[in-house]
């Protein structure tokens, strides 16, 4: 097998970038869009986002069979992947162009029934996207680095949503005739949603031309009956996988409020502006922490001791944020200061897990004879979802029984400082739900971990020479 070319590499990475901006598209913005703009209830879009991801989370396993036993002249992975793209995307514009007319039980069930086809559409691409790289590549570094090129650009694509989307949004909707701030949100999103999407089909249409499967790879696929089997085999896996769901349960919540908190708290006639400027000093730090704060820290201290230091720099991150909350807030540079603090600890926290993860495979094997390496990352995958279902539930909660939703009455304007239009308990209650609640899902996070997780680098250390010795003892039996 040739290594790959540089147009291979290119293609993918492209692919990588569109997907991921559709899925942060959708990831952030679809609660604020019906909820705020639209005008579904906080409560109907919590149990719609709750129910939505947590199907989705179960069918992830259900479409790598799927995939696993498709067999066409195009190969198992490019069909899957384009049809997927394509309905991702006419499903993507439609959920972002809600009839203005809608309202009650019809608007609910429009962005139910958007919103879950989305998902689903979503993983039928998603799957075979990063299914597909042993097909094409040959192990070791080429694989890894491939996989390191995709990921980089999966970041790309995130961010490039979250630092552009609520400038681009209102402008979007000047630039169709919108008479005011809430008819330019809602034309806004419609026709950004729309370029995403065509962005998208371009980008994933490059990765199936240009990329092509070179060996008939078999795909190992897990079930949801596996995941919870290597569970509750695997006392180690457990203690990771309980410390994913606290850490971004906690982590989503704010990152699900974030908007809200500077639209009617922050507040201003700038509050995008603000905005976007928050994000994109966030997403700076936190790639940045993921590079080079990591490996820095890791030269003084071992994991478990930074995963200590992590939690401890995020929850004084919330302590701060919630005293500036209550002070009299006019510029978005002092909010830098805790969000350092949070987006420096996620960003190695994402690192940590992923690597605690890896080392319970190598313990299972030790302890129960088999080694469930595709169970357990499949599993992660499930859990994220789980945990982001969970936080968008919470959040959906929270906006309903603090009546946060924009007054379309009183926006007739160009420009609105929306801060007005929402009661100071409101505020207070809104600081308290983004703050005081992480801080509790991060602290107990911290405990379940300390009392659970035993694999210590030393620990690894001595498992890794078990593992070592047990299979040079059956190569020779061999």
């Amino acid at each position: 097998m040739q290594s790959l070319s540089l147009k291979e590499k290119a293609s993918y990475g492209l692919g990588a970038v569109g997907k991921d901006m559709v899925y942060m598209l959708s990831a952030s913005y679809v609660l604020y869009y019906f909820q705020d703009i639209m005008g579904v209830p906080g409560a109907a879009m919590s149990m719609i986002l709750l129910i939505a991801r947590v199907f989705d989370a179960f069918n992830d396993p259900l479409m790598g069979i799927v995939v696993a036993k498709t067999k066409t002249r195009w190969g198992r992975f490019r069909p899957w992947l384009l049809i997927g793209t394509i309905s991702n995307a006419l499903v993507l514009s439609l959920m972002f162009s809600c009839p203005p007319g809608l309202d009650g039980g019809g608007l609910v069930a429009y962005a139910a029934i958007t919103y879950i086809v989305w998902g689903t559409t979503y993983t039928m691409m998603d799957i075979p996207y990063w299914s597909m790289i042993p097909a094409f590549t040959e192990g070791g570094k080429e694989r890894e680095g491939l996989t390191t090129l995709a990921r980089t650009c999966a970041g790309v694509g995130s961010a490039l949503i979250t630092i552009i989307t609520m400038m681009c949004v209102p402008a979007l909707g000047r630039l169709l005739g919108a008479s005011d701030a809430a008819e330019a949100e809602r034309l806004g999103f419609r026709a950004f949603a729309i370029l995403v999407a065509v962005l998208f089909i371009l980008f994933l249409a490059c990765t199936c031309l240009n990329i092509k499967e070179k060996s008939n790879t078999d795909i190992q696929t897990a079930s949801v009956g596996d995941m919870f089997r290597a569970l509750l085999k695997n006392d180690q896996t457990m203690a990771v996988v309980i410390t994913i769901v606290l850490i971004n349960c906690s982590i989503y919540l704010t990152s699900n409020l974030v908007i809200y908190f500077f639209k009617y708290d922050f507040g201003g006639e700038g509050w995008n502006g603000s905005y976007t400027l928050f994000n994109t000093f966030g997403g700076a730090v936190q790639i940045l922490s993921m590079m080079l704060l990591y490996q820095f820290l890791r030269r003084f201290f071992d994991n478990i001791r930074i995963f200590y230091i992590c939690l401890g720099l995020a929850m004084a991150g919330y302590a701060v944020l919630l005293a500036l909350a209550f002070t009299n807030m006019s510029n978005v540079y002092i909010l830098f200061i805790p969000g350092f603090c949070i987006f420096a600890a996620n960003g190695i926290l994402t690192i940590l897990v992923t690597v605690f993860l890896a080392n319970t495979v190598d313990y299972g094997e030790i302890k129960n004879g088999e080694r469930d390496e595709s169970v357990v990352f499949s599993m992660q995958t499930f859990v994220v979802k789980l945990a982001s279902g969970i936080a968008a539930f919470i959040t959906g909660i929270a906006l309903s029984v603090f009546h946060i939703q924009k007054d379309t009455a009183d926006s007739a304007a160009a420009a609105v400082d929306y801060s007005l239009q929402v009661a100071e308990s409101a505020k207070i209650g809104l600081r308290m739900t983004m703050t005081v609640l992480p801080i509790f899902g991060l602290l107990a996070a911290l405990f379940w971990f300390r009392s659970r997780f035993i694999l210590t680098d030393e620990k690894v250390e001595e498992i890794a020479q078990k593992v070592k010795e047990r299979r040079t003892a059956q190569a020779n039996l061999k």
